[in-house]
């Protein structure tokens, strides 16, 4: 099969083609594991986190990408839950242990043996992958495969960051950045939420202009100050200056939930600036997303499904991985990039 392969570590600033086009043999499914065909794989600024070291794979080289979708094509002992053909999706989580308190909790996106698909385990930058089957997930049919793909993370991992927000309908609620995860968060929280005002942080005048298209009712860059104060904020940037803008923008006892896997160590000196009687004090809280759940994934599937959210696509050949990650370094951004088999 083809692959896009990451040999080595980089910095995208010096290595614009860390992915390798390399010819490998097709992967065979384990026990009770499922081969797919893959049909598109989203492209995810943690990819970015990935091949700059800020996540390392545990070992190189790798196959990166956790937005996938595809059909079964054959399956592993034991492994009875699809049938050939069967239109499946794979997200960030691979696998979790079953066993633990988290995952017995149902917080299985917590357990320490919490793989991730992509990093831990090859991913959906190939033409093949195997996964355990009870982690793959069906995909609507209101959704194409590269429709479905950006939802099984920018969008999962937006409906937890919103179900973290411990928003309610009626109050404020801020997006700082407007990428492939808040766009979809937009989009949900005009139906889940219709009474709640939507503001937007962005630097880009693109991605201002985006998120007022969507139905928010202001956008500002990253330093300015919104017009009201917010009950929650969710932040989707990979960077820490937006963090401590948001949280002058909080009400007393407001929520900042921060939807990264790491930041970035470029402005860290930012942090610097926080102050505590303006950013902390009068009981503001800070939450940090860790990873999804099966849950997460399924729940916001059919949500999304009710609804019809469907995202904003820009699409790619496999063999233009590459192009699609620098882009997104870059802040070439107008909604998900999707990686497509042609």
């Amino acid at each position: 099969m083809k692959a896009m392969v990451l040999n080595a570590l980089c910095d995208l600033e010096q290595n614009s083609e860390p992915l390798v086009l390399t010819n490998m043999p097709d992967p065979v499914p384990g026990e009770k594991e499922i081969l797919v065909k893959v049909s598109a794989c989203g492209v995810c600024h943690t990819e970015l986190d990935e091949i700059e070291g800020r996540t390392p794979p545990p070992q190189l080289p790798v196959i990166l990408g956790h937005q996938v979708v595809g059909r079964v094509v054959d399956s592993g002992p034991g492994a009875k839950l699809f049938k050939k053909g069967e239109r499946v999706g794979i997200a960030w989580i691979y696998s979790a242990c079953g066993a633990c308190n988290f995952c017995l909790e149902g917080n299985e996106n917590l357990c320490p043996e919490f793989r991730a698909t992509g990093r831990d385990v090859n991913g959906g930058y190939a033409e093949y992958m195997t996964v355990p089957e009870d982690f793959a997930l069906k995909i609507p049919d209101v959704f194409t495969d590269v429709e479905a793909a950006p939802l099984l993370c920018a969008g999962a991992i937006g409906y937890r960051s919103m179900k973290l927000s411990g928003l309610k309908d009626g109050q404020y609620l801020g997006l700082t950045g407007f990428g492939a995860s808040a766009h979809l968060v937009l989009k949900m929280v005009k139906h889940r939420y219709p009474k709640t005002q939507v503001f937007v942080f962005a630097r880009s005048e693109k991605e201002r202009v985006f998120a007022k298209e969507l139905g928010a009712v202001w956008a500002g860059d990253t330093g300015e100050k919104a017009p009201e104060k917010l009950d929650s904020i969710i932040d989707t940037t990979p960077v820490w200056k937006p963090v401590v803008e948001a949280m002058k923008n909080l009400k007393p006892g407001g929520r900042l939930v921060i939807n990264a896997i790491r930041k970035e160590s470029i402005d860290k000196d930012y942090l610097l600036k926080m102050d505590y009687p303006e950013h902390l004090w009068m009981e503001k809280e800070i939450k940090s997303v860790a990873n999804v759940a099966r849950s997460d994934v399924r729940e916001f599937l059919e949500l999304a499904a009710e609804i019809l959210i469907k995202p904003e696509i820009q699409e790619y050949k496999l063999e233009e991985a590459n192009r699609a990650l620098l882009e997104l370094k870059n802040r070439k951004i107008r909604g998900a990039k999707v990686l497509v088999r042609t």
